[in-house]
């Protein structure tokens, strides 16, 4: 086998990334795609997906778009039906998209806040965990990223709820790798650290120097991510490089978490 070729090779893959139709799963849309996974850009909004596959088409990419709001049970059994009934099989998922509506002191979190950021961030990863991985192993097999957060090990202040979801993600994720080894669907978790993306903005481009320099200050490497910094690491997750890899969190914060 000639391993230069093969190992990050996602050639007749079928891969469904949700949450991308813009910064780190929209970076992760293209990387796969790049190695030859035929990708599913999946997102709220069918307008903001169809702008990513056609660019991805645009490069010589094979993608298409498909709307799916992860918070809706109704929604993710319609895109796993779509993704059956067109491709015939699923080898690699994504779990991207995520919500924080609410920024403030946990002990003020509104219950509506509480339960959109549950059923987007963990219900909604679970059911399209399980759902996935039943698809993924009627044909053999597959990989599946669960896209967490450093604040899955340190809550992130005035982030309660949000850190609270990340945290389950990942012990979530660890559950489905236990009980899904034997289907031969591995399923690993990516916990990046502050990146450059509009649902980040507020805090990464906080117009307080001083705070902003402070939460900088944290990070070894001195800067935020860019999304496609992020990328990289789930192509290796859902490569055949990771292929004894499984329950895992892979960690991509600059060094926050050693500091």
């Amino acid at each position: 086998m000639d391993h230069t070729t093969s190992t990050f090779d996602l050639q007749n893959r079928v891969a469904l990334v949700t949450g991308a139709s813009r910064g780190i799963g929209e970076s992760i849309a293209r990387l796969l795609a790049a190695h030859g996974a035929r990708v599913i850009v999946a997102s709220r909004k069918i307008d903001d997906c169809e702008r990513v596959a056609a660019s991805i088409r645009d490069a010589g990419g094979k993608a298409r778009a498909l709307a799916c709001h992860i918070g809706d049970l109704d929604a993710i059994d319609a895109a796993l039906a779509n993704v059956e009934s067109t491709e015939g099989r699923l080898d690699i998922l994504v779990n991207n998209a995520a919500t924080n509506p609410y920024f403030g002191p946990i002990l003020d979190t509104d219950p509506a806040a509480f339960q959109k950021t549950v059923d987007v961030n963990l219900r909604g990863y679970f059911f399209m965990c399980a759902r996935g991985a039943k698809l993924m192993a009627a044909s053999g097999g597959g990989a599946i990223v669960n896209v967490a957060s450093i604040n899955a090990v340190v809550p992130g202040a005035m982030q309660g709820i949000y850190s609270i979801t990340k945290a389950a993600v990942v012990s979530m994720t660890k559950a489905f790798a236990k009980e899904c080894a034997p289907l031969r669907v591995r399923v690993n978790a990516l916990l990046p650290g502050a990146t450059d993306t509009r649902f980040a903005a507020a805090l990464i481009h906080n117009p307080d120097a001083v705070a902003r320099e402070s939460m900088m200050s944290h990070v070894p490497m001195g800067r935020a991510a860019a999304p496609d910094e992020m990328a990289g690491a789930v192509l290796y997750l859902v490569s055949p490089a990771a292929s004894y890899t499984t329950g895992s969190s892979l960690v991509v914060d600059g060094g926050f978490l050693t500091a």
